[in-house]
């Protein structure tokens, strides 16, 4: 790679997003973890299983960061069982059209509670293959759906790194890797898929993906209040905020169940708004492709959904938030 094209990648939306002051932002993070971890049952954070990965939204951190906490407990579990390595980081394009995918040509990764360092020995492996690009600094820093997943990475480095007492001990350290999923083909998909497999089932690798849910009303252009066809829904839904609730809720079912051709046709049928729809099949395809060859098989489980707000009335609008988790079997 050209030393020339490297950087720095700065905190573009920070003081905007989330906060750009240091204690402001680490006590926020640590109300929205210290809420998840009280609402998590205790069975489930104490399972044996190593988390591998999950998944987790966007948005600003007032609107998403609560249910992305839910996520992050499993970074955090793996850190805390000494877990090291690179954190790679799935990330859609919201504003640069990208037909492929392309690389962080960052050599850090600028937080305002610390910088990560960016594991350039992967990026090479992955640069060899031929099949990526690589992000320009620009695109990289005004895409925020990689950049809202930053601080909640080093957040659950630094906590632990803590001794007894509340100090940092610097003990463990991780480097990450973001990368852009554009806007691909369903075969593409598979594709990227099958590249991504023998890299994310290393055992020093830990995957997050980033995506938001529905985004509902008319300033999205999408305000459907019934399903397609003749699919009928429960007789429990009643208001348009509890139909986009069943859509979600359906859509989470077949990624959950990591097939990625069922969520292929569940998004053709109801062209629901799931922004990170392709970095989320790039993953399920790669998870596929791994458990068919003995490499690594997980359980996938979402753990928290919420929505911006409730939907009533065709004047409303929200966007919806979901996190989840994969564990090793």
């Amino acid at each position: 790679m050209d030393s020339t094209k490297q950087y720095i990648r700065e905190a573009y939306h920070a003081g905007s997003w989330y906060q750009s002051e240091p204690t402001l932002l680490n006590a926020t993070l640590t109300n929205f973890i210290s809420t998840a971890q009280n609402d998590v049952p205790v069975s489930s954070s104490t399972t044996i299983d190593l988390p591998r990965g999950l998944i987790a939204p966007h948005a600003g951190f007032s609107y998403s960061g609560p249910t992305a906490a839910y996520a992050y407990l499993a970074l955090s579990e793996a850190l805390q069982k000494s877990w090291r390595g690179t954190v790679v980081v799935l990330h859609p394009s919201h504003h640069a059209y990208l037909d492929g995918c392309a690389i962080s040509g960052a050599t850090s990764i600028f937080t305002p509670l610390g910088n990560i360092h960016v594991d350039e020995a992967l990026r090479a492996e992955l640069l060899n293959t031929r099949e990526f690009t690589i992000m320009t600094k620009e695109t990289d820093e005004k895409e925020h759906s990689g950049e809202m997943q930053y601080p909640f990475i080093q957040k659950a480095l630094l906590d632990s790194n803590k001794d007894d007492d509340g100090e940092d001990t610097g003990s463990q350290k991780l480097r990450i890797l973001p990368i852009m999923i554009g806007a691909v083909s369903t075969g593409q998909e598979q594709h990227f898929g099958k590249l991504f497999a023998p890299f994310l089932s290393r055992e020093n690798v830990f995957t997050v993906v980033s995506s938001d849910f529905c985004h509902w009303g008319r300033r999205f252009g999408y305000t459907p209040t019934s399903p397609p066809g003749h699919i009928k829904t429960p007789s429990s839904v009643k208001d348009i905020y509890q139909y986009i609730e069943w859509m979600d809720h359906l859509g989470m079912d077949y990624i959950a169940s990591q097939e990625p051709g069922a969520f292929a046709k569940y998004i053709k049928l109801y062209k629901n708004t799931i922004c990170g729809r392709h970095p989320i099949a790039v993953y399920l395809s790669a998870l596929k492709e791994n458990a068919y060859a003995g490499q690594e098989e997980v359980n996938l489980s979402f753990v928290k959904y919420a929505q911006s707000s409730q939907v009533k009335n065709a004047d409303d609008s929200s966007v919806s938030y979901a996190s989840a988790v994969a564990r090793k079997l």
